[in-house]
Order: C-alpha cells, then sequence, then structure tokens
C-alpha cells in the first residue's frame, strides 16, 4: 500500500465531487429514501466507475514513456480547462419527480434508483478522467482505485448525511477552482515530463 498515492488521489477526488451533479443526485435521493439504500446504490456505482477509469489508465500504460506523458498532460489540461469554463462540476443539480413512495421503497429499487442515476451520470465525468490519468501516471492501480473509491465515497456519505448544509461551508465555485488548479498543475508538471 503506497499512503502517499492514496491521500493524494483521495484529496482531488474528494474535492472534485462536491461540486459535481452526483452530490447533487445523491442528496436528494438521500432526502426521500432511506440513506443505507441510496449510499449502497451509490457506492457501488462510483466503484464500478473507478474500476473502468483505472483500468483504461492501466492500458495507456502501455503506451511509449513521453507519449503517454503527453496525452496524461493533454487529459489533465482538458479536465481543467472543462472545470475553469463551467462546463463540468458545478452543472446544475438534476430535477426529481416526487416518485410513488410504496412502489419505490423496497430496498432494491431505491438500490437500482440510486446507481442507475451515478453510474449514468458519471460517464466521462472529471473524477472519471482523473482516475484514469493517476492510474497512468503512477502505474499503480490498486493504490488509485482505493484512493478514488474512498474520496467518492466520502462525498457521498457526507451529501446523504449532512445535504445542504455541507454545501454551504466551502462555496461551490472555490471548490471548482481549486480543482482546476490541482489538474492544470498535474498536467503542467505532465507536459513537462513528456518534453524532458
Amino acid at each position: 500500500m503506497h499512503f502517499g498515492i492514496i491521500a493524494l488521489v483521495f484529496g482531488v477526488m474528494f474535492v472534485a465531487e462536491l461540486p459535481d451533479k452526483s452530490l447533487f443526485a445523491s442528496l436528494i435521493l438521500g432526502s426521500r429514501f432511506p440513506a443505507q439504500y441510496v449510499w449502497l446504490g451509490a457506492a457501488t456505482a462510483f466503484l464500478v466507475h473507478v474500476i473502468i477509469a483505472v483500468t483504461a489508465g492501466s492500458l495507456l500504460t502501455l503506451l511509449p514513456h513521453r507519449i503517454l506523458e503527453g496525452v496524461i498532460a493533454a487529459l489533465f489540461l482538458a479536465g481543467s480547462a472543462l472545470v475553469f469554463s463551467g462546463r463540468h462540476g458545478l452543472e446544475n443539480p438534476p430535477k426529481f419527480h416526487k416518485p410513488d413512495l410504496e412502489t419505490v421503497h423496497h430496498p432494491m429499487k431505491i438500490f437500482a434508483t440510486a446507481f442507475g442515476v451515478i453510474f449514468i451520470g458519471e460517464w466521462g465525468d472529471i473524477t472519471q478522467i482523473a482516475t484514469a490519468n493517476y492510474a497512468a501516471k503512477y502505474h499503480d492501480t490498486l493504490n488509485v482505485a482505493i484512493g478514488a473509491t474512498l474520496g467518492l465515497w466520502s462525498v457521498t456519505a457526507l451529501a446523504i448525511i449532512f445535504g445542504t448544509k455541507a454545501l454551504t461551508l466551502v462555496p461551490p465555485k472555490i471548490l471548482q477552482k481549486v480543482t482546476g488548479l490541482v489538474l492544470l498543475a498535474f498536467g503542467l508538471f505532465s507536459a513537462l515530463s513528456a518534453i524532458r
């Protein structure tokens, strides 16, 4: 176990996911249904996405080192540009119609609803791209997967437990800027590595 990589990836994923649409989806679902089933569904969807991302990242390592560093730099810089442009992160919170509680309160239906909302909403998300990049950069799928999964699971738990009160502690715009700067720094570092 490499705790430095786990902590780094955890921190980036945690901050990047805070202003994201999946947080709002978890928050809304958690306010309507039993929290444990919402969290299990969302956590499972995040785990599947992390597995897909680290697998994609490990496939990138098959490229020659200079090309790999260039691809990683391009993806980090693109992610930073997406965050700063506002096209990722602070999306409008999803709108949910109040479902018929009798038909949806079954634990498996709640789990499936939470899983489906998060699984569909996270495709191509900045956290998925960053997870793939970290897996490629560090050649360490296990520790990257652990850090990313724990970061995403923690944000989901916070959203469900504390709801909108947690979002008032730090303005989402600040979180968006921090995420953009972190991705920009990694992009520039990878670009320098590719040039060297």
